[in-house]
């Protein structure tokens, strides 16, 4: 799976949250990324997965390897159909939190990634993309 540049997995229960991060540590290590940098991108990659399942009721993570002239990196889009997020940037902002964590999950991801990107509205789903490059 993790060989492959571009795929896609469910993210339904626990054990696709373990997964993703699994796909994203092997993803990371077969682009050569730095220890700091494959630990960040599989923190991220942990903390969206979870987002994903709790607050999304579950959907799934695709992933890309782009290359933008000399340039490699990982993209990594996380989507669910769930029930959207009314204020964007309340919920990026550090301990806001709509159910009961620490609030630190969207903030935190975006300060570990190099580009952040957020697509959401109630009723709409969410749409998180993330990359990070070598």
């Amino acid at each position: 799976m993790a060989d492959e540049r571009d795929g896609q997995i469910p993210l339904s229960n626990e054990q696709d949250v373990v997964a993703s991060r699994q796909v994203v540590r092997g993803l990371c290590q077969r682009l050569k990324f730095s220890l700091v940098d494959q630990t960040k991108m599989i923190t991220a990659a942990s903390e969206l997965s979870r987002n994903t399942l709790i607050h999304g009721g579950g959907g799934r993570m695709r992933w890309e390897i782009v290359e933008v002239g000399v340039r490699k990196g990982l993209v990594l889009h996380f989507e669910d159909d769930g029930p959207g997020i009314a204020d964007i940037a309340l919920a990026l902002t550090d301990g806001y939190t709509s159910g009961s964590g620490m609030g630190l999950g969207l903030p935190g991801s975006k300060r570990l990634v190099n580009d952040f990107e957020i697509d959401s509205a109630p009723g709409r789903g969410t749409r998180v993309t993330v990359t990070r490059w070598k």
